[in-house]
């Protein structure tokens, strides 16, 4: 290979650090659990010096991470929520941050608690609605948070005309892929300035690790995450890291079969008479259907649906389902179910969840690599009990 051989995100997710072991030749990526590094001499610190501000396992993955999202690096961090609180540490309390109002219930508690400490002003917005965007963006915010497909009614919004608008108003734009991956969507390549990941999802991919990053196309910006998160402490921990490079490993091959079950279940889903609606992009009828079509390299393993029958449907659904496991979290090799306004976004409160639309009746899947027969047939098993 020439040093201008540029590898496929395949291959960058496939092999990087794959014999790369320099005092034993492994071809997997040794596992680092010093705490500390011993000095070269007075005042000559080596590469690494202590684990809080560096780790080789946690490089290995923020580089692969950088590279397959197109950035200029990336900090590893020790959970989700942690790397969008190291973004948010970023401004201060005379910044202005707009929010998707219908984003993670996690992500929306912390914006909420931390606008409540005056850590910056916030506004909860539409992002599908042009005008009200525009309003939001007339107030000079420092930064727009972008999630799409959102989470969990998997609406879809325009990432590159929201950068556009955002940058024109002097704000930067982050953007959490934790439902796409790079596998399906570059966000950086949008006009994106960071983007955030809860590699617990679909990066790591067997629901044993919690993490996150942070993905900065500047490298100016990297050295400014990287500093703030040696002085708060929300660097990941060398294991995790190591364990979330191994999930990374198959992480195309894994999204290609989840987003083919996920086609077939919407489909059946939209199909059936106890659904009153199907939320997943894939679909033509899905209102982001056109734009997640540009911009994304596929449709997600990510769908919610609403039952006709309200919380009481829901409650009988999922104690009768099979082959899907009810808890919270996404992205594994195995199917989940979920029922947000108890669980993943129960602390937003009900007035918020009504203005996101997020009903009682509202039931979000993670497709996994199960036999597409089997999920089906055991959803059917869950509506067996509506009737």
């Amino acid at each position: 290979m020439t040093d201008t051989f540029k590898p496929a995100p395949e291959t960058i997710a496939a092999a990087h650090g794959v014999a790369h072991d320099s005092s034993f030749g492994a071809v997997a990526p040794p596992l680092y659990l010093s705490s500390t590094y011993a000095f070269e001499g007075y005042e000559r610190a080596g590469r690494y010096d202590y684990g809080r501000s560096g780790n080789p396992n946690r490089d290995m993955l923020g580089d692969a991470l950088a590279a397959l999202e197109g950035g200029a690096g990336a900090v590893v961090t020790a959970t989700g929520m942690a790397a969008i609180d190291l973004v948010l540490g970023l401004f201060g309390p005379d910044d202005l941050i707009v929010a998707p109002h219908d984003c993670y219930g996690g992500t929306y508690r912390l914006l909420a608690a931390r606008a409540a400490k005056r850590q910056f002003r916030l506004r909860f917005v539409d992002q599908a609605d042009a005008v009200a965007l525009d309003r939001a963006l007339a107030e000079a915010p420092a930064l727009v948070l972008i999630e799409t497909p959102s989470n969990p009614l998997m609406r879809v919004v325009d990432i590159a005309a929201i950068a556009t608008r955002a940058h024109a108003a002097g704000a930067k734009v982050a953007v959490d892929n934790t439902f796409l991956s790079p596998a399906v969507q570059r966000p950086l390549a949008l006009g994106a300035d960071y983007v955030v990941h809860s590699t617990t999802k679909f990066l790591n991919g067997h629901s044993d690790v919690i993490g996150g990053a942070v993905i900065a196309a500047d490298a100016g910006e990297v050295e400014r995450l990287r500093g703030w998160a040696n002085v708060v402490g929300v660097t990941g921990s060398p294991f995790d890291a190591w364990l979330t490079l191994r999930g990374l490993r198959t992480l195309f091959a894994r999204m290609e079969r989840q987003q083919r079950n996920a086609g077939l279940v919407a489909a059946w889903l939209e199909a059936h008479p106890a659904v009153s609606a199907v939320h997943y992009p894939g679909l033509a009828s899905h209102p982001g259907h056109a734009i997640a079509r540009a911009q994304q390299q596929g449709f997600g393993a990510m769908m919610s649906f609403d039952l006709a029958g309200g919380a009481p449907a829901a409650a009988r659904l999922v104690e009768a389902i099979t082959v899907f496991t009810l808890a919270e979290s996404l992205g594994g090799v195995e199917s989940l179910i979920a029922h947000p306004a108890t669980m993943t976004h129960a602390d937003m409160g009900a007035e918020a969840r009504r203005v996101a639309g997020i009903g009682d009746g509202l039931l979000r899947l993670s497709i996994g690599l199960e036999n597409p027969d089997d999920l089906i047939a055991g959803l059917e098993q869950g509506f067996a009990a509506l009737v």
